[in-house]
């Protein structure tokens, strides 16, 4: 059996990660003098509303290779091979940090077989790579396989996204090649998503409305109309945005497998409230 390991900004439903029997590694979120562990000490509604009224954006950082020790050696108790999955090492420290503590690992527990995936993905891109590895896992799969399984779904993952404004984005550092869009802010209603593990812009729209046909017709131009697809929406404090998407894509798509999740806190601090989006992948 191989055990798999990822973390909080993955936005995996808390109800697949036991099913799967995932070890999730937390993000940390500080706001003010608080450190806060993503998806343990924060969770993603609460931190939704708090951060509609910030007034400074909190910072993020990755995991600690201790924090990969910890989950590593909890899986190491039941098997002794592993599949790590991270996200985009482009626009984290995550991929190193995890590199570090299976080094440690490797030390103490030399019999332990890790696998370390960069998904070059984020949010539930690196989700859907990382249950899907699960699932192969759990049908007999063997590490190098359940590896395999897993950069194939992130290599053939497309996340767009939308939201109101690009201002915690920008204010985060994290925008990326969407810079030029800044100037807009007020405007606009931004289009962008992941290319070679870099946030990218992928155009603009006047309305949500628009955003959401828009994102139809980026999906359409990756995979096709009519494709069979599996694909989960996620959102910042925007249930009733997803619905609304939801209806457009379940009009040009066969949705395989449908999943709806809010966006990690971590992940959250970047997008901000308001924040629709979809990951997804042919099958």
């Amino acid at each position: 059996m191989v055990g798999i390991l990822t973390d909080t900004t993955a936005s995996i439903p808390d109800k697949l990660v036991r099913k799967l029997g995932l070890e999730i590694v937390p993000y940390y979120v500080q706001r003010g003098l608080e450190t806060l562990r993503d998806g343990i000490d924060v969770k993603p509604r609460e931190f939704a509303e708090w951060l509609k009224g910030a007034t400074k954006l909190p910072t993020t950082s990755n995991p600690a290779p201790g924090d990969y020790l910890t989950g590593l050696r909890n899986l190491a108790g039941q098997m002794k091979d592993i599949v790590v999955l991270t996200m985009t090492s482009k626009g984290s420290g995550a991929y190193q940090s995890c590199l570090a503590g299976v080094d440690i690992l490797k030390g103490q527990l030399p019999d332990v077989r890790v696998e370390v995936v960069d998904t070059l993905q984020v949010a539930m891109s690196q989700g859907w790579a990382a249950i899907e590895a699960a699932r192969a896992a759990l049908a007999g799969l063997n590490l190098d396989q359940v590896a395999q399984r897993a950069r194939q779904v992130a290599q053939k993952g497309t996340m767009i996204q939308t939201a109101d404004t690009l201002r915690y984005l920008h204010m985060g550092g994290r925008i990326g090649k969407a810079t030029h869009l800044v100037g807009s802010l007020l405007n606009i209603k931004p289009l962008i998503g992941m290319q070679d593990g870099v946030i990218v812009a992928l155009g603009t729209a006047r309305s949500r409305l628009k955003a959401y046909r828009r994102m139809v017709g980026l999906m359409q131009q990756r995979v096709g109309e009519g494709a069979r697809i599996k694909i989960a929406f996620t959102h910042v404090a925007a249930l009733e945005q997803v619905e609304k998407l939801q209806e457009l894509v379940a009009a040009h798509f066969e949705c395989a497998e449908v999943i709806v999740t809010e966006l990690s806190p971590a992940l959250a601090v970047h997008s901000g409230p308001g924040t629709v989006g979809v990951s997804f992948f042919p099958t």
